[in-house]
């Protein structure tokens, strides 16, 4: 069987420790004996290792890249959320709209302070699978087997978007995993732009749009 990778475009984002989490308890396909996950600063590479000896050991295999960016969770009612909660307006003890005297007010204001419920909040480390097939997959030995990888693991994310067209067997398929949930695609076949008459073409040499 032949599978290539043609095209692909990935906005995932998954919490560090459930991007290691997901390969603690993943079954890898048959042509990937192992992976093996390198941080390297503020990047994450999760590198392809072949079951087979048929691959030179010096052959650079396919591997996942991502950055990892710091983001804030709030502590909310729901769980933690990005979206830090409303705050509770039954906490104020004063209306900047009311224009009379404030007897309770002559003090430093820590009265205030004090009754404001404090917000929790932690810095999560994500892993971010972003940009297309050079930037995300990278290196052409175990490229597809490691593009299911990637399409498994855009299934356990909660967050992002993978798009991709890949061909099985020499036929052509669309792929289009949305916030975990696979989505409906397909491949569209267009005209050769150099088949269409000159009426549909722009004409750079003349256009207005376009500053010498």
């Amino acid at each position: 069987m032949t599978s290539r990778v043609y095209r692909l475009h990935s906005t995932l984002e998954l919490q560090l420790e459930d991007v290691h989490e997901f390969f603690d308890g993943y079954d890898l396909p048959v042509e990937i004996e192992d992976v093996d996950v390198t941080r390297r600063n503020n990047t994450l590479i999760v590198s392809a290792v072949a079951a087979e000896d048929n691959i030179s050991k010096y052959t650079p295999t396919a591997q996942l890249k991502a950055s990892i960016t710091e983001n804030r969770l709030y502590e909310t009612e729901d769980g933690w959320q990005e979206t830090p909660p409303e705050p509770d307006t039954g906490a104020s003890i004063s209306d900047d709209d009311d224009d009379g005297p404030q007897w309770g007010n002559f003090s430093d204001g820590s009265q205030m302070q004090e009754q404001e419920p404090e917000i929790n909040s932690k810095l999560v480390e994500y892993a971010c699978f972003k940009g297309d097939r050079e930037t995300v997959l990278q290196n052409t030995a175990l490229q597809y087997p490691m593009f299911e990888v990637l399409r498994d693991l855009a299934k356990f994310a909660e967050k992002g978007t993978l798009t991709a067209i890949v061909a099985v067997d020499d036929d052509l398929k669309a792929i289009r995993i949305v916030d975990g949930e696979g989505r409906s695609a397909s491949v569209e076949v267009v005209d050769d732009p150099q088949e269409r008459s000159s009426e549909n073409t722009v004409d750079w040499r003349d256009n207005k749009f376009i500053s010498g």
